[in-house]
């Protein structure tokens, strides 16, 4: 098979395998996940689970493909244009700052970037997916925000790659390196409150920053 390659063979148990193995790496993660244990939560053996990946890599990749469009369909759920910008970027602030908690997402940073010289159509496709498809709403919302006088933005790109980087202050290379597991909810409320705080103080309408 070509690894470089997403599987392209499909049949009835397809889904299945797809979501007994999703709950089994957001419970465990991509390195502690069992191809047996995928295989009895999916309820197939583990030839049927083989003949449709045959890498635990392109299992979690699809996987991950997956879970990156519904974290895209959630935040188009949170970046609504008719909302204040302040109240938008708390919600989406702590929605970022949660994702980060997640044995799944955090697997998923891991394993796309230790992967992306083996895999890089699949890690490219993860990128475009999730992170950069979240971009691109937050930076199209900044972009209005602006044109009504609602913020003061020259660059709405960079001003929503500084906004999530905000809502990783602290927590990302602790939690990629292993040093804690999870975040606790008042850590994770702190750093979603000050990264809308600091935000605010550089792009906020005049008043709002006197």
């Amino acid at each position: 098979m070509d690894t470089q390659q997403a599987p392209t063979r499909r049949g009835r148990k397809y889904d299945q395998v797809l979501e007994g193995a999703r709950r089994v790496f957001l419970k465990d993660g991509f390195d502690s996940a069992n191809v047996d244990e995928i295989a009895r939560e999916a309820g197939v053996s583990k030839a049927t689970l083989y003949s449709y990946f045959p890498d635990k890599r392109l299992l979690f990749f699809e996987i991950a493909r997956c879970e990156c469009t519904r974290q895209a369909e959630a935040a188009q759920n949170v970046v609504m244009p008719d909302l204040p910008p302040r109240a938008l970027l708390m919600g989406a602030a702590r929605k970022m700052v949660g994702n980060l908690s997640s044995p799944m997402m955090i697997s998923m940073f891991r394993v796309a970037a230790a992967e992306a010289g083996r895999f890089p159509e699949l890690a490219r496709d993860f990128y475009a997916k999730g992170p950069q498809m979240a971009h691109r709403l937050l930076s199209g919302y900044l972009r209005g925000a602006a044109e009504r006088g609602e913020l003061r933005i020259e660059n709405p790109d960079m001003a929503a790659a500084q906004f999530a980087e905000l809502c990783k202050a602290g927590l990302m290379p602790k939690l990629l390196f292993g040093i804690i597991d999870k975040v606790p909810d008042a850590e994770a409320e702190l750093v979603a409150r000050e990264a809308v705080e600091t935000f605010m103080a550089r792009y906020g309408p005049k008043e709002d920053t006197e």
